[in-house]
């Protein structure tokens, strides 16, 4: 019996664009001789669709594109779809997997575990599935499970999150195979986490598992595909792209036939040598930036992006990613010179405009700067005060949205997380913009990035890689002078953000109280800035944005 692993990248809300890509896979599967197909999470809707799921006529529009659209066109291949699905109570929603074959619903499938956590919201929104029957398809006795469903075996976690276990369920129920659907956002470590819980799965249950995941980028979210077929052994025997769509046809005899071979992802074409053994490293991220950039541009109807280009790492960084996602065409880099921009800069910003080959502009703000100076220090010297060094950045980014509004573009802000997480930029200024491209990056890894892009040529200038860090607001301006070595800094904002740890757990590690505690308290002083930021790209697992929920004003601080 052949399957097929339906890999799709669909728009949240866009139903029918959505539908037509479900029976665009529908008709390779026909082509291919497939006998189940098997589809995303949540895959008529996109996930995570919020509160359109609070919208009546929006389910009911998703009923209709079911049984409109995609129903009839199952034929004899099985069908198993991730969508919304209204319960016999008024307020009755479940996340749920329809099956179906032959113009029929043949078995509807609930998810059990409602994650509620980081950036996850669906107790808001859905009621738990409380039956968790197999699946019975053709010769096959198949256990369909929903995401989350497969995150809680007791002998992988520390504590379960959750009383029920369905994988445990289902296995005791005498399924052979155990059916993922997901839409499992991508952060560092991901990736191998997620092989690994279902390697240990596999082995323990001795079953085999087929995982289905979402691909594209929604909002701040990027979900990386990775689907994968595991042996009960634990043997990784097939796996889709990362970062792309991808169609993956297997026959149920290879994962019986494929016991010996050796514990590594095989490649899938075109993947690069980087991939292949399911190895993370800097090239995952810089895909998924490509690919937040591209579909978070492109879903909303825009296709060219600004950047101000200041010779520094970070807009070099964001302008090579923004390339790489839109191509040289539709990217356009403003330099933004003052009086305090160094040569340097000025011909660092030239260099990587023309090592991109994007169109590239001179725009200086010093006449601008002037006026303000004259209105607000009555003609006398400039003081060098905060004042005068933000109004500089507001200058700069108003200038970048009048070329938006004027020329259609869409700005990208080029803050890396280090910079946000302490308040180290300007509301209304270089924060203005769009989208964060970098703004989950920590300062450390965006030099990382740098290196990554410039791995075959140089394409940002070593001169920008090597340089120290400057906001260049006034003379000899260092970041250094501000902050402390950003390897010190990226360390403590992970311990504090990411990991949770309190102050006395970071200085426990060898980092000096009175740093730690002046970190932490910038940290939370800024929370008023970044949740007026941009939507930001998340790849680390604890981003600012909707799975960190801190109040603004707020006077406990640890």
């Amino acid at each position: 019996m052949k399957i097929a692993l339906a890999q799709i990248n669909p728009t949240i809300g866009d139903l029918t664009g959505n539908s037509a890509k479900i029976k665009q896979y529908l008709n390779k599967a026909l082509q291919a001789g497939v006998d189940l197909m098997i589809c995303p999470e949540l895959a008529v809707t996109g996930y995570p669709p919020k509160d359109l799921l609070y919208r009546k006529e929006f389910l009911r529009e998703v009923n209709q594109v079911v049984e409109r659209d995609i129903l009839p066109c199952t034929g004899d291949i099985g069908l198993i779809l991730g969508v919304p699905v209204e319960g016999d109570g008024e307020d009755d929603l479940y996340n749920s997997a329809i099956v179906m074959e032959n113009g029929k619903i043949i078995s509807l499938h609930d998810k059990t575990l409602l994650p509620n956590y980081d950036v996850f919201d669906e107790k808001r929104y859905f009621k738990p599935g409380l039956i968790r029957m197999p699946l019975h398809f053709r010769d096959l006795v198949l256990g369909v499970t929903i995401c989350e469903d497969i995150w809680n075996d007791k002998d992988y976690w520390p504590r379960q999150k959750y009383a029920v276990d369905p994988v445990q369920e289902l296995a005791d129920r005498g399924i052979e195979i155990i059916i993922n659907i997901a839409a499992s956002p991508y952060h560092y470590g991901k990736q191998n986490l997620r092989m690994q819980i279902m390697q240990q799965l596999a082995k323990k249950y001795r079953l085999h598992i087929i995982y289905v995941n979402q691909v594209g980028g929604n909002d701040e979210l990027i979900f990386d595909g990775c689907s994968m077929v595991v042996n009960k052994h634990g043997q990784v025997v097939r796996k889709a792209k990362s970062f792309a769509e991808d169609f993956l046809v297997f026959e149920i005899d290879d994962l019986r036939e494929k016991e010996s071979v050796s514990e590594k992802f095989f490649p899938a074409a075109g993947q690069t040598q980087l991939h292949e053994a399911g190895e993370e490293n800097i090239a995952s991220v810089h895909d998924a930036l490509v690919l937040g950039i591209r579909d978070y541009i492109g879903k909303i109807g825009f296709n060219k992006a600004l950047i101000g280009l200041s010779g520094g790492i970070d807009s070099a960084v964001t302008a090579a990613l923004a390339v790489a996602a839109l191509g040289k065409e539709n990217v356009l880099g403003v330099a933004m010179p003052s009086r305090y921009s160094s040569a340097g800069s000025k011909s660092d910003a030239e260099k990587l405009a023309a090592n991109l080959g994007i169109d590239f502009r001179i725009i200086p703000v010093e006449s601008i700067f002037d006026v303000f100076l004259t209105v607000f220090n009555q003609g006398a010297n400039p003081l060098m005060d905060l004042a005068e060094e933000n109004i500089q950045a507001r200058i700069r980014g108003s200038i970048l949205m009048f070329l938006s509004n004027r020329e259609d573009y869409f700005v990208l802000t080029t803050g890396n997380k280090s910079e946000t997480a302490v308040g180290y930029c300007t509301l209304y200024g270089d924060m203005c913009g769009s989208l964060a491209v970098i703004g989950d990056v920590p300062k450390v890894m965006v030099y990382e990035l740098a290196r990554y892009i410039n791995r075959q040529n140089e394409v940002i200038p070593e001169t920008t890689i090597i340089k120290a860090p400057s906001a260049e607001l006034r003379p000899d301006q260092l970041d250094q002078d501000s902050l402390p070595p950003y390897d010190i800094l990226d360390e403590i904002i992970r311990l504090y953000v990411e990991e949770g740890k309190s102050s006395e757990e970071i200085a426990v590690l060898g980092y000096e109280p009175l740093l730690i505690n002046n970190i932490i308290r910038k940290i939370n002083a800024a929370e008023y800035k970044r949740q007026q930021a941009a939507p930001t790209l998340r790849v680390t697992s604890k981003a600012f944005g909707s799975g960190r929920r801190m109040p603004i004003v707020q006077r406990w601080h640890k």
